[in-house]
């Protein structure tokens, strides 16, 4: 069997491995990068299609923030829990984009910038004197692991890890009134973070959908089915499941503290790598960040003739960019497991303009839990005390 040498191949062609692609292709235009997928482009994911302002920055760097074009940005965010709720603009414009379209643009771009797409199952990995080798026919300098929720990559260099995971269900229904122009997300009475949402994708129709978190196998407990899944959704945003189609079911291995990247010529990015936000099931923003980080970091050690360094650099970078947010949305989640400060935090964001945009950070950006946050929460959570009047003598 001949074997063909690359200085990057990227497994998956996902927002994750288009970015790489871009990345690397930016800081090194004659880089010679192969591009592998399982399936071809356009093809469908299961996913909220949220697109944060940050995906949008973060693409920019690349040349690729154009990928956003003629689809309408969305400003308004209602958050609620039972009577709960709170709504209203957002600081930044975000956007609602099919995958299908979104991550066929991705790949156009990189393909434009010079990778080679090929459409390949990679059934194997493995590193030896001579680099990583794919499929036992493919030689690269350097592999970036974009491969999913599922990603073989990971798992050739991880090996099988239990992680805390949720599942969701997705599909897309009619916009209603209720619901033209913004973002709802409702938390519902199952084991939280349990929510149901409805996005507006500004076309006519709304990317709707359930998600929460699976057992974790020692408990005893069924994972919830399709049909509980639906009637949650259908129970939260009346009319989404009853109207919806097109419906499609996935698991999500979200982030814990600390983020995994060995040292080596493989790099991990986006949901292989087990970055998706643990509050809100949000990833896109770390796929993309990571992937371009990826891109950039494989091309310089490509560069150096040092591709063993790439993996030590990547955990480096990526702990820069995330490292710490990634602790706060970690405690994020664990907060949210409780229905009395999921409560307080909405009713804080209803009082604090600086409470909601911090939210909004937490769930869809990098953000962080700030001195306002923690104050307000501790504001709805324990009432200041009446204060009774002095008494006066007689």
């Amino acid at each position: 069997m001949t074997t063909e040498t690359w200085d990057l191949v990227v497994v998956g062609a996902g927002p994750a491995g288009a970015s790489a692609a871009l990345g690397a292709l930016t800081e090194d235009p004659s880089l010679r990068v192969l591009l592998l997928d399982r399936s071809d482009f356009p093809r469908d994911k299961s996913c909220g299609d949220g697109i944060a302002p940050h995906v949008v920055d973060a693409l920019a760097e690349v040349s690729a923030a154009d990928v956003v074009d003629d689809w309408s940005p969305v400003r308004d965010l209602e958050l609620a829990h039972g009577d709960v709720a709170v709504a209203g603009p957002m600081r930044r414009d975000a956007y609602v984009v099919p995958r299908r379209v979104f991550d066929a643009r991705l790949v156009e771009h990189a393909v434009a910038a010079g990778a080679v797409l090929r459409r390949h199952r990679v059934t194997s990995l493995t590193v030896d004197g001579s680099g990583p080798l794919l499929s036992g026919e493919l030689r690269a300098q350097v592999v970036v692991g974009a491969d999913g929720a599922q990603s073989l990559v990971r798992q050739a260099l991880l090996g099988r890890r239990r992680e805390r995971r949720a599942i969701a269900i997705r599909g897309y229904a009619p916009v209603t009134d209720e619901i033209r122009g913004r973002q709802v997300i409702r938390y519902g009475d199952r084991a939280l973070p349990s929510y149901a949402w409805a996005f507006d994708r500004g076309d006519g129709l709304a990317n709707v959908g359930y998600g929460e978190l699976l057992p974790d196998g020692t408990s005893g407990a069924r994972p919830p089915s399709r049909r509980l899944l639906l009637d949650q959704l259908e129970q939260l945003v009346p009319g989404a499941a009853s109207t919806g189609s097109d419906w499609r079911g996935h698991h999500l291995p979200l982030s814990s503290w600390r983020w995994e990247q060995p040292d080596g010529p493989v790099l991990l990015v986006g949901d292989a790598a087990g970055l998706v936000n643990p509050m809100t099931g949000e990833g896109i923003y770390y796929a993309v960040a990571t992937g371009i980080a990826a891109g950039r970091t494989a091309a310089r050690a490509v560069a150096l003739r040092r591709p063993e360094a790439a993996g030590a650099r990547h955990r480096r970078v990526v702990r820069t960019l995330l490292g710490s947010h990634l602790r706060h949305t970690w405690v994020a989640s664990r907060l949210a497991q409780s229905p009395r400060i999921v409560d307080a935090g909405i009713r804080a964001a209803g009082r604090d303009r600086h409470v909601f945009d911090a939210l909004v950070e937490i769930g869809l950006g990098d953000g962080r839990i700030d001195r306002h946050l923690v104050a307000g929460l501790t504001r709805s959570l324990v009432p200041l005390p009446r204060l009774r009047p002095a008494r006066t003598s007689a």
